[in-house]
């Protein structure tokens, strides 16, 4: 989902989560501090996915982290900032969602083809 720069991210939750095919459905669902609420995890738990989830320095309610899973989200991480790099990307001047896509998805491919040359 693209959202405004300025929106919040857990705003789009719903639906991300509504884009998400019935049948591919990840045993668990790893996200930053932002999606830290009761409302999320409950829909999470309601779509059959863990929530992995840190809880914000403020919360009531503590709960504990799958550390090792989390820590996957560090390779989302490092990909994104990989795509920020590419200066069209990073700055968004295309006023489509599909052609920012279509952006994404080229440069996804050339950070691809550029790693699959440095393993070889």
């Amino acid at each position: 989902m693209l959202t405004p720069g300025e929106c919040h991210d857990a705003v789009a939750f719903d639906e991300v989560l509504d884009a998400v095919p019935p049948d591919c459905r990840p045993e668990k669902a790893i996200a930053d501090k932002g999606y830290d609420s009761e409302r999320i995890r409950a829909s999470l738990r309601a779509e059959g996915m863990k929530p992995v989830i840190p809880v914000r320095s403020n919360a009531v309610v503590k709960r504990r982290l799958d550390r090792a899973a989390y820590a996957e989200r560090n390779r989302i991480e490092r990909f994104i900032g990989k795509l920020k790099q590419f200066r069209r990307i990073a700055t968004r001047y295309d006023k489509l969602a599909e052609t920012f896509m279509a952006f994404v998805q080229l440069t996804s491919a050339v950070i691809h083809c550029r790693e699959f040359v440095n393993r070889t």
